[in-house]
């Protein structure tokens, strides 16, 4: 039964269209996938068919078709069109709202939105200090629920999203995995009729997405709703949705099958190409038992980083892979000196120096510091900022206008946008483009500072296979000609096989073998459980014979 109609619907920004006579109709129970690289309107189409944004360049239409019962104000999806309500006993009505016609604050809309679930990337909405059990519970208080059972309620949602063995947990405490599902926990409080899930698991490993995916399949299922979801995993959109659309550049350029419109999409991803000999240099960073301990309210002393030794060559790209909780992002906070070790040592060669980092001050930590820079796995751009004002003042760095306009086009060159895109962009406020290409501008603050150490968390965690091509040539690229060395924490598997000289393997904040990524890679995880593909890099690394490299297949 129709649910939703997306009728040549047209959002610009400035006079710049993003979106470009979108057509698209969903039925109730459908599940929607959307493909598309970084930038292609996947995250504008999503936002506007949640309704809670006012668009001042908007025209076409986005109708929601749906059962209402008059008496009691109760929205339901439209196959309860002429059922009885369960409130009032009242016969539910046809109901129709249009999103670009309505206004934002209206009763009618309001009704709607309140109807509606979302799972946003890298966004957790949640109360951090208060337990998993308060949070869901804080969700009836918040939809005006005031009866006794709420307690009860809340354990059983917990259940369906197999929580319950963190009930009592603070919310920080919780890995990723388990905070994305008590979002959705919180979000199937209000019995939703549809959820939008907007890159739910880009941060995740595979292996806890899998089970975030089958929780909300399983809620989907259960609760007959209807879902429009993207991914930057192709395959996770074959395996979830029933039907897909392919936007690019704002338009809908194919829609079909998962299978067909994945390998539509798939075909328009390059290859890592970039084909020369590099040579490794000495040791540039040195860890040794490097230890972190947290004391936690609900677990007791966590050992975050629990004896970790490890070298990294200047020019090198070394990656460290691991499951979410395994000590990877912990580790990466300490080297670059934002977060204060326990026990161990980390020294960093400067100048031909070697710093001590574990101090702090101008003559230590602070020495090294000013060459070493950070991507963050929760980055954040300056809010009603420009992307030049971003890439420039914003962070510090005082160019004269026409030398940071050419500086800030050479770094976004550098990770992947074309001329043409980054001259587009240039003047756009943050929240004016894509998460995928914020994403992209967050790296080139840290590029365009120069730095000799670049520490990435998750770089391509929410990226599209296009675009994580075009970054893994960009970083490639970086280190050719800016010879930088990079740290590259990561649970993307393929990604750290294609780029990197050696790989890290870590769990339960231990470093359990050091070496080439795709022996490091099958050792782990098994060969046949290994479902990537190394076969498109033609990096060929020239290692100084005077490093010794150390683990297995050096």
């Amino acid at each position: 039964m129709l649910f939703i109609e997306v009728k040549n619907l047209n959002i610009g920004f400035d006079g710049t269209k993003v979106l470009k006579n979108v057509n698209l109709t969903i039925n109730e129970g459908d599940v929607v996938g959307i493909l598309g690289r970084s930038g292609a309107g996947k995250t504008v189409l999503m936002h506007a068919i949640r309704g809670m944004e006012k668009y001042e360049e908007i025209s076409g239409n986005i109708i929601y078709h749906l059962a209402y019962c008059e008496n009691c104000k109760s929205i339901k999806p439209p196959s309860k069109v002429n059922s009885i309500c369960n409130c009032c006993n009242k016969t539910f009505k046809p109901y129709e709202v249009d999103f670009v016609k309505s206004s934002l604050h209206s009763n009618e809309r309001r009704a709607v939105i309140q109807k509606t679930a979302i799972m946003l990337q890298r966004t957790f909405a949640l109360y951090g200090d208060i337990s998993v059990l308060d949070n869901v519970a804080n969700s009836f208080n918040e939809i005006g629920y005031k009866k006794d059972d709420v307690m009860d309620k809340s354990i059983d949602i917990i259940e369906k999203v197999q929580m319950s063995h963190r009930l009592m947990h603070l919310a920080r405490d919780l890995s990723g995995g388990e905070k994305q599902r008590i979002v959705l926990a919180r979000q199937l409080v209000k019995y939703p009729i549809l959820l939008l899930a907007d890159e739910p698991t880009g941060t995740l490993d595979p292996h806890i997405s899998e089970v975030v995916h089958k929780v909300i399949m399983d809620s989907v299922n259960e609760n007959n709703m209807t879902m429009i979801i993207t991914s930057h995993w192709p395959e996770i959109i074959d395996q979830m949705a029933d039907k897909v659309i392919l936007l690019e550049n704002g338009e809908v350029i194919d829609e079909g099958s998962p299978k067909k419109i994945v390998n539509e999409f798939i075909k328009l991803a390059g290859i890592v190409e970039k084909e020369y000999e590099y040579k490794i240099g000495k040791p540039i960073i040195k860890v040794e038992n490097l230890v972190k301990k947290y004391v936690s309210a609900t677990r007791g002393v966590v050992n975050a980083v629990n004896g970790v030794s490890f070298e990294v060559n200047n020019s090198e790209i070394f990656g460290i892979a691991g499951v979410s909780g395994s000590g990877k992002t912990t580790t990466s906070e300490i080297l670059i000196g934002v977060v204060q070790p326990t026990g161990g040592d980390i020294n960093v060669e400067i100048g031909g120096e070697w710093i001590d980092m574990t101090k702090p001050g101008p003559l230590f930590r602070g020495r090294a510091v000013k060459y070493m820079g950070i991507l963050h796995q929760e980055y954040g751009l300056y809010p009603g900022r420009t992307v030049i004002d971003n890439l420039t003042e914003s962070i510090g760095l005082k160019l004269p206008y026409e030398l940071g306009i050419r500086k800030a086009m050479k770094t976004l060159a550098t990770i992947g946008f074309t001329k043409a895109r980054a001259k587009s962009i240039l003047f756009n406020m943050a929240e004016e483009i894509s998460e995928g290409e914020r994403h992209r501008i967050a790296l080139a603050q840290v590029l365009i500072k120069e730095p000799k150490i670049i520490i990435m968390d998750e770089p391509t965690g929410t990226m599209d296979p296009i675009t994580k091509v075009d970054v893994s040539n960009s970083i490639l690229m970086a280190r050719e000609k800016m010879d930088c060395t990079f740290i590259i924490v990561s649970h993307d598997m393929e990604f750290l096989q294609k780029i990197c000289d050696r790989v890290a393997i870590m769990e339960s904040g231990k470093i359990s073998n050091i070496g080439l990524p795709k022996t490091m890679i099958e050792q782990f995880f098994g060969c046949d459980n290994v479902k990537v593909n190394v076969g498109n890099s033609k990096t060929h690394l020239k290692f100084d014979e005077s490093v010794q490299l150390t683990g297995d297949g050096c």
